[in-house]
């Protein structure tokens, strides 16, 4: 009799020792997976910040490999833009300077060739748009909201990407409708976001042509609005 209680005991500790095991492993389970969407969100924050970044840098060294007159003032405005990425980095979690599709490393000895780029003729022409200051003289248009306004004292800059007027933002899915006005100069252009980046709007360069202002790369004055 003795003999069976003590197999029945052995049993029943066994018994525990097997669901403690299993509801141990599914808790491992359960903290893998919630781990893992964390790193698939923080991944496409941090990527999004990356190419950002790095399209701002292999700008810089656009303008520095091909400077013409106007060159200092949109480097100095894309540093201030590669400041507040390099920022945003930090807080996200994500390594700070990590940048995708930036110059490449034996581009930029290139800057010695500054004055030969007084002979290109080219890079002038782009800012030589005589008729965007006539335009800036519209301030009886009145700005309308035309959807929920959003991003609330964000600043607005290119992303140097080219195609079609679009956006890309941290905040909205990609088919998202934004409209983006500039309040120093009336300009507005409705764009839909088509990927991700490091800010809550950033426009590429043919939607940032439809709102700049001359020699600007930079709204400071932006009023964002949802409209789809």
């Amino acid at each position: 009799m003795s003999r069976r209680r003590t197999l029945s005991t052995k049993k029943k500790i066994a018994l525990l020792v097997g669901a403690a095991t299993v509801a141990g492993g599914g808790a491992f389970v359960m903290a893998s997976t919630s781990n893992a969407a964390q790193s698939a969100k923080d991944s496409t924050v941090c990527q999004g910040l990356a190419t950002a970044l790095g399209n701002n840098q292999r700008f810089i060294a656009e303008q520095r490999a091909q400077p013409d007159a106007q060159s200092e003032a949109r480097i100095a405005n894309r540093e201030a833009v590669i400041a507040e990425i390099q920022r945003k980095q930090q807080a996200s979690g994500c390594e700070v300077g990590e940048a995708v599709g930036g110059p490449a490393q034996g581009s930029q000895p290139a800057q010695p060739s500054a004055p030969a780029g007084a002979g290109q003729p080219s890079a002038p022409a782009e800012e030589a748009q005589p008729s965007a200051p006539a335009e800036e003289a519209q301030p009886s248009q009145p700005v309308e909201a035309a959807g929920e306004q959003v991003c609330n004292g964000s600043t607005v800059t290119l992303s140097g990407e080219g195609g079609a007027p679009a956006a890309s933002s941290n905040q909205f899915p990609a088919g998202t409708k934004l409209k983006v006005t500039n309040l120093d100069n009336a300009k507005s252009t409705t764009v839909e976001v088509t990927s991700v980046s490091g800010s809550c709007v950033l426009l590429n360069n043919a939607a940032f042509e439809q709102v700049r202002e001359p020699g600007k790369f930079l709204i400071r004055r932006a009023l964002i609005e949802k409209v789809g």
